[in-house]
């Protein structure tokens, strides 16, 4: 058996390459947009728009390359969709484009030292060394249990260590809350804890929504720490210290408000004036308010040794002294399966119980550097290293391993693929919840069906590759899903999501969203994102997005990888009462083996029929979007009314490998005067009076009127593997049209000509 000492080593060992990679290399890219230098002394300020809202802690050691130089920095404020920056080099007055990086190292060096601190500590390595090893006798009296709650209340009560196994939907919320409850009605010290923000808020308003009912709440004795902020605890603030600071409440809240009021208006103003005034004086804003924080953190800290419960996140509880210098009775450790190994291990140390709970089917943890130590212990989850997961195969369950089994929150008709082919039909559906999720199902598009493939096979090859960040991109099933989403939020329904395995692809839809729906956005709970943001999350309507398409050669391992299951599993089963499944079935059919998830998954929805071909696109929108229309690709009357109304330049884009058409030639020659033509193809046509030619990056064709029309789907002859009935898509977005205008920029210039 290994020993404790010998884990301790390996995980810092693991620790340790990650931190060297972030350091060096870094994992998370941001794409900053036009920079301006505010001041140059000791170090260089510069302010940057960004791509999408940056929440990066102030003060952050971040770094960034811009051509062939890399500077180190430090975030000075980040609000919004803007950042100032202090740069150790100075890189020029105005900065158009550069990448920055950043990963929270920091965290993981602290998790470091808390290891070598488990050496010292006996008591402390007994408890990891039956964390990592449970095969101790179960000595809960099983045959007492009356409920999922009373068994893990018993569990958690007889034995050191308890794994509960929770899939999507079964109640782990339900069953943890009301376990932590038990524990504090018997006066017993509970640290609850999650890898994310949002699952320690959401276990907290639970428990807290329990013992209000009945009757048995003290303010002061349930604490969540740290960032707790989130929409679960606008109805039970009296969680959050900054609520409990009751002496001084008014004077510091008023305080904080001012102070960000204050930095709100001086990034207002430093956006319009770029003066060195207001620069100056936002640095004043920022160090004051970081002042009154620490304040705030210290009458936090004697409210954490007060608290029976205390709920944080497993990075704050691994760097802050007041949580992991106490003791508890027992240690409640949600999301499990997406923590690393050593900080499970080191949240156990601190309790004499221990409640591990997950679903390993969902996502794993993740790690950045490729090391044989980062691959065993950062990039697998707990249940695995614990050997808990070894007896499923067999058809049983381990003696410390508690299954909750019974799925409360899906259609069956989403459900059906989740429970047979990922958790090998272990869990059923809930009775009733076929008649509770008909009321999502019947709701158009699609009405009367809960799991849909809108299959895009034959509109043609739009599989694309982003310039910067190598991540893919499919513009036509991102508007083919933006259309879906429209129609769902027409239908009334407003709880709705959009993943995609890409980060290139959900942020786009994200700024498309934000661009179409402008304030009304705000009143639905809509979110645009990669898989990882979902997991612990549920809508009524989830739309799967799988990107993938020709003329790529294979489907990328995120779909098709050692965790594509996970990946896939999750995407499924945030839904509710529609699940609808957006990807190109032959892409699927041909580039995909049979024993992958995303292939069974396709080829399940097709068992059922639940298929809507490219073919039926006409079919199915209703409600059409102001900016978005679908039409026949043959009508060149709407791409002609768009050449005349133009007024400074079209950017066609064009396949090399078919002939342009006359009518395309006649159409396009006839444009405004003193409209620019920018081609782009790999095939010179001397008919076409292009005022300039570039190769084409990508792989399909369009064009852009004046950087805010986009036509896809036209002409058809450049269409790859495009059937008929031939669609178009016209969008009016700036969004979009800055995107293509990014990836084409680079194109080499081929031949410049003049009218």
């Amino acid at each position: 058996m290994t020993t404790v000492k010998t884990y301790i080593k390996e995980w810092q060992k693991a620790l340790q390459s990650e931190i060297m990679f972030l350091k060096t290399k870094g994992s998370t890219k941001y794409l900053l947009l036009n920079g301006r230098l505010l001041s140059r002394q000791d170090t260089c300020h510069y302010y940057f728009d960004t791509s999408i809202q940056m929440k990066i802690p102030v003060g952050s050691l971040v770094r960034v390359i811009w051509g062939n130089k890399e500077v180190q920095g430090r975030i000075l404020s980040s609000e919004g969709e803007n950042i100032i920056l202090a740069l150790d080099a100075f890189l020029g007055e105005e900065l158009l484009e550069l990448q920055l990086y950043y990963d929270p190292w920091e965290l993981l060096d602290e998790l470091h030292m808390r290891l070598e601190e488990l050496l010292k500590s006996k008591r402390k390595r007994a408890r990891v060394q039956r964390l990592m090893n449970p095969n101790m006798e179960a000595k809960h009296p099983a045959e007492k249990a009356s409920s999922n709650v009373h068994e893990l209340v018993l569990r958690s009560k007889y034995n050191p260590v308890t794994y509960v196994w929770g899939p999507p939907g079964t109640g782990k919320t339900y069953t943890l809350a009301r376990t932590a409850a038990n524990k504090y009605l018997k006066n017993q010290k509970v640290l609850i804890l999650a890898q994310s923000n949002q699952a320690v808020d959401v276990l907290m308003a639970e428990t807290a929504a329990f013992l209000k009912k009945k009757g048995k709440f003290q303010e002061g004795r349930l604490l969540r720490y740290g960032s707790g902020t989130g929409e679960m605890l606008a109805e039970h603030p009296e969680l959050i210290a900054s609520y409990l600071l009751s002496a001084d409440q008014g004077q510091i809240g008023q305080e904080k408000d001012e102070l960000l009021q204050e930095r709100r208006q001086l990034k207002y103003d430093l956006f319009n004036s770029f003066s060195g005034r207001d620069t100056d004086a936002l640095l004043a804003v920022e160090k004051k308010l970081s002042s009154l924080l620490e304040k705030i953190r210290q009458k936090e800290v004697k409210m954490v040794k007060a608290a029976d419960i205390v709920g944080v996140t497993l990075s704050k509880a691994a760097r802050d002294a007041s949580i992991y210098e106490s003791e508890y009775d027992v240690i409640i450790i949600d999301e499990a399966s997406m923590a690393y190994t050593p900080q499970v291990a080191f949240a156990a140390s601190i309790g004499k119980r221990v409640i591990v709970c997950g679903d390993f089917k969902q996502l794993p943890p993740i790690a950045s550097a490729k090391s044989p130590m980062v691959n065993q212990w950062l990039k697998e989850d707990i249940f695995h290293h614990a050997k808990v997961t070894n007896w499923i195969g067999e058809g049983e369950l381990h003696p410390h391993l508690f299954l909750l089994k019974e799925q409360r929150r899906m259609h069956p008709q989403i459900s059906s693929f989740t429970n047979k082919h990922v958790y090998h039909s272990l869990v059923d559906d809930f009775p009733g919840i076929e008649r509770a999720r008909d009321l999502i199902a019947i709701k158009h598009p699609f009405p009367g069906t809960a799991s849909i493939l809108l299959n895009s096979a034959g509109a043609g090859a739009y599989g694309m590759t982003e310039r910067t960040s190598r991540s893919r991109v499919n513009l036509w099933q991102l508007l083919l899903s933006f259309q879906v989403l429209h129609e769902v939020f027409s239908a009334g329904i407003t709880s709705i999501g959009y993943v995609s395995p890409y980060r290139s692809q959900a942020n786009l839809m994200e700024q498309l969203l934000t661009e179409f729906y402008g304030t009304d956005l705000q009143k639905a709970d809509i979110l645009a994102a990669t898989v990882h943001r979902f997991q612990g999350s549920e809508k009524d309507v989830m739309i799967f997005d799988s990107t993938d398409s020709y003329p790529h050669h294979r489907a990328g391992m995120l779909l098709t990888g050692k965790d594509s299951e996970r990946l896939i599993n999750v995407a499924i089963t945030r839904s509710r009462g529609k699940f609808i499944h957006v990807a190109d079935a032959n892409f699927v059919q041909k580039t995909v083996a049979k024993e992958k998830t995303w292939r069974k998954l396709v080829s399940h929805q097709e068992k059922y029929n639940a298929v809507v071909s490219q073919q039926q696109i006409g079919s199915w929108i209703q409600t059409p979007h102001l900016n978005l229309k679908w039409l026949h690709a043959r009508r060149l009357d709407l791409v002609r009314a768009d050449i005349q109304r133009t007024k400074k330049e079209i950017v066609f884009g064009h396949s090399s490998s078919s002939v342009l058409p006359e009518e395309w030639i006649h159409l396009l020659n006839d444009r405004p005067a003193g409209v620019k033509l920018s081609l782009l193809s790999d095939q010179k046509n001397e008919q076409l009076a292009a005022d300039s030619q570039y190769s084409n990056p990508l792989p399909f064709p369009f064009l852009i009127f004046d950087e805010k029309v986009i036509w896809l789907g036209m002409p058809v002859e450049a269409l790859l593997g495009a059937k008929p009935p031939h669609a178009a898509a016209r969008v009016r977005s700036h969004v979009l049209a800055s995107f293509l205008m990014t990836q084409v920029k680079g194109s080499e210039v081929r031949y410049n000509k003049k009218r």
